[in-house]
């Protein structure tokens, strides 16, 4: 019926542009039963935080939550994205930001909008192969950072045990 709507007007959309923004729209999930997940009935959670919550508890042998997907409007959906920078650029640019700032939020960056804002480099594409080798680059440092702050700790250590058996 959408595409009707558009074919009318002389205009051809393709069906997965459609198919987004519906995604969209149905990102979030209503909590019927919160099982043994931390979830609140009646609370609206991310579909994703929804199934990775329910896939932990089941794999601890609990009971998964239940829920039904909810249906928000577009702007609604926008303002409730995961990235904070994504909802700002939509609409209430204030609330949004300042929500973020009071709430001590960081984002992650993961999306394309997001990305062209603060002028990186989009995921996708060679933008994708570059993220990845900088995530690896980033979690091989942190390792070696990790593991010479244990060797200096270990140092510290055997001074003040020699220092300690000398006194």
């Amino acid at each position: 019926e959408i595409q009707e709507v558009y074919r009318l007007q002389g205009v051809t959309i393709n069906d997965k542009h459609i198919e987004v923004i519906v995604r969209q729209m149905l990102q979030k999930t209503e909590v019927n039963d919160p099982g043994n997940t931390e979830f609140l009935k009646g609370e609206q959670v991310d579909r994703i935080d929804f199934e990775d919550a329910n896939t932990a508890v089941e794999a601890a042998g609990g009971k998964p939550a239940t829920g039904q997907p909810v249906l928000l409007g577009i702007t609604k959906a926008s303002l409730q994205t995961r990235s904070f920078i994504s909802a700002a650029s939509f609409q209430e640019t204030t609330r949004v930001l300042t929500d973020a700032a009071v709430n001590g939020k960081s984002d992650a960056l993961e999306g394309l909008k997001e990305n062209v804002i603060v002028g990186r480099l989009i995921p996708a594409g060679t933008g994708a192969t570059l993220t990845r080798l900088n995530k690896i680059a980033t979690h091989r440092d942190e390792l070696i950072l990790e593991e010479r702050q244990r060797t200096a700790d270990e140092q510290l250590e055997q001074e003040e045990e020699q220092a300690a058996e000398g006194v």
